[in-house]
């Protein structure tokens, strides 16, 4: 079930013309992640694309693409749906600090460059982050989304409840009778 590391990129195979790979990560890529970090959960994923690596001196530029689909969770209604997933990205990667608790800050154009320490580009942690920076913060099944009802727990989308809208129990509910 789980698929082995093999987006391990040893430096010295990198040609003057530059290393492409190609990438195509299913559901024992998401699976085997998700048991890494229970936090992450793609459910039935698929992303495909390229990635092409080139050295510039000790810098290694690092370009991808990639797309598919992945199946989230509506954060209204709960419901899973399939979302379609593109991006595309640079990613500079330098010589590594020998103290890299002596990186202070970064600034923004530090939100495209990355680091590597010895002869061996972890290409799998790469895409790893691409994906999950690909994620949207509030994934919705449609714009559109009623939710659920927060008495009843009922799909809005699905069926029209029964429960009182006009009883709101809310601190500010008294507000709303004020006369000014």
């Amino acid at each position: 079930m789980t698929a082995k590391k093999t987006l391990q990129i040893n430096l010295k195979t990198i040609p003057e013309t530059g290393l492409a790979q190609a990438i195509d990560l299913g559901p024992e890529w998401f699976a085997r992640w998700h048991e890494e970090d229970p936090g992450l959960e793609f459910a039935d994923a698929r992303i495909t694309g390229s990635v092409h690596l080139s050295k510039h001196g000790y810098d290694i530029l690092v370009r991808g693409n990639l797309s598919g689909r992945m199946e989230l969770a509506c954060s209204r209604c709960l419901e899973p749906f399939a979302a379609p997933a593109a991006i595309e990205f640079d990613l500079l990667l330098v010589p590594g600090p020998a103290n890299p608790a002596a990186v202070e800050e970064l600034s923004p154009d530090d939100l495209d460059l990355d680091y590597y320490t010895g002869e061996t580009i972890d290409l799998e942690s790469i895409i790893r982050e691409q994906i999950i920076l690909m994620l949207p913060f509030k994934p919705l099944c449609e714009e559109t989304c009623k939710g659920l009802c927060p008495h009843c727990g009922a799909n809005l989308n699905q069926e029209t409840c029964t429960c009182k809208t006009d009883a709101v129990d809310s601190p500010f509910a008294r507000l709303a009778k004020l006369k000014i």
